[in-house]
């Protein structure tokens, strides 16, 4: 099993005591030079506008620009590429990701995301057109990136037959992959013979298991390739914080700031609080409830408590109230949860044994998120290079 770093690059709190925009792009590539010589195969940089509640990364290419550039071996991914036309060009994201393959000397993955949420709002998205236009944008990736000619004569997009420079390093192009949340998004990523990349969001990991299975149906029925290779791997992501100590941990506020994440979300991809937190009660994925049909009806901050809610959920209502929660209520409560790795090395590697065994390829490791100090995030990354990463290989 590899070990990647998925980046949001995110701030909880206001800026304090010097730290600017600046300060926290400056950590961000520290960190990346950190999981380069700690072993990690990938830094995955995310997409997002108009949400500085959540993400900072609303030029990826040109953070994974940055990173290709001040690291050697560690690969460059896009997880993902938001894909409605309307947000993104096909033929610019094809541009910006083969220059990004060409100055990283052939280290970048090109992941798409259907989206959704205020993003949709922000740029005019049609949401009956979403999920097509992120299979369209599949294929034409590749077409651009092989072909000397390209056009493309679609309902949606149209392109007259053009020669599309520079093309990639990697031959015949960089690995596809399609970040995934729902059964139908993971069957999709399969039938389109790209990988999947799957988050838990405090879900259990056998409920992530049975995504992954659905991604191996639709690879099984896969008979034309989006590319011109199959890309099967499997890449979850989740909350990963390793410290020496478990009362560091604590400490270091990682279970505080899952909860904040995870609170957070339902704000970006406008999924009211009640089908947000009705989803983790149920233990399938929240991302799952974007396209509800009655979600407009909904109370969006509703947090009432109820009696059978789970004590996650509890917790993240009452966060969501503005009540204070202690960093050793939170880490108490999210330590139960087998899709949370937080802890320290032993704990963390038991953890990481349960993703093993449903079939993940890749952890996307999430170390920089919520409120955890930037020097707890590279220790984090340092102890899992020297404890974890050779444990694993060596199983593999």
């Amino acid at each position: 099993m590899k070990f990647d770093i998925f980046c949001e690059i995110q701030r909880a709190f206001p800026w304090e005591g010097g730290q600017n925009e600046a300060s926290l792009f400056q950590e961000i590539l520290e960190q990346a030079r950190a999981a380069d010589a700690a072993g990690f195969t990938t830094w995955w940089q995310v997409e997002h506008h108009g949400a500085p509640e959540f993400s900072y990364s609303a030029a990826p290419e040109v953070v994974l620009t940055a990173i290709a550039m001040s690291t050697r071996r560690l690969r460059v991914g896009h997880a993902g590429v938001l894909a409605p036309f309307a947000i993104n060009s096909p033929l610019r994201v094809a541009e910006r990701g083969a220059t990004l393959d060409v100055l990283s000397g052939g280290r970048f993955d090109m992941g798409l995301a259907k989206s959704g949420g205020k993003e949709w709002e922000t740029f005019g998205v049609d949401p009956e057109k979403a999920r097509d236009q992120t299979r369209d944008a599949m294929h034409i990736l590749p077409r651009i990136w092989t072909e000397p000619e390209f056009s493309w004569d679609g309902p949606d997009y149209k392109v007259p037959p053009r020669e599309i420079v520079p093309k990639p390093v990697q031959s015949p192009h960089p690995p596809l992959w399609q970040t995934c949340g729902s059964p139908e998004s993971f069957y999709m990523a399969g039938e389109m013979g790209v990988g999947a990349l799957g988050t838990t969001l405090l879900s259990p990991v056998k409920f992530l298991g049975e995504m992954l299975r659905e991604h191996d149906r639709g690879l099984a029925a896969c008979k034309t390739p989006a590319g011109k290779f199959v890309n099967g791997e499997k890449g979850c992501f989740t909350f990963v914080h390793i410290a020496e100590t478990r009362a560091q941990a604590i400490a270091n506020g990682a279970a505080w700031s899952a909860l904040w994440y995870v609170n957070a979300a339902p704000r970006v991809f406008k999924v009211p609080r009640r089908v947000w937190y009705d989803v983790i009660k149920a233990g399938l994925h929240p991302n799952s409830a974007r396209d509800t049909a009655a979600l407009a009806k909904l109370d969006p901050n509703e947090t009432v408590i109820h009696d059978d809610d789970p004590p996650v959920v509890v917790l993240l209502k009452r966060m969501a109230q503005g009540e204070d929660i202690s960093h050793e209520e939170a880490h108490e409560v999210l330590e139960p949860l087998d899709c949370v790795v937080i802890g320290d090395p032993d704990h963390c590697a038991e953890k990481l044994k349960g993703y093993e065994a449903i079939g993940a390829d890749r952890m996307m490791c999430m170390m920089q998120y919520g409120s955890i100090p930037h020097a707890a995030v590279l220790k984090s990354i340092e102890l899992a290079g020297r404890l974890l990463l050779p444990a694993f290989a060596r199983a593999a």
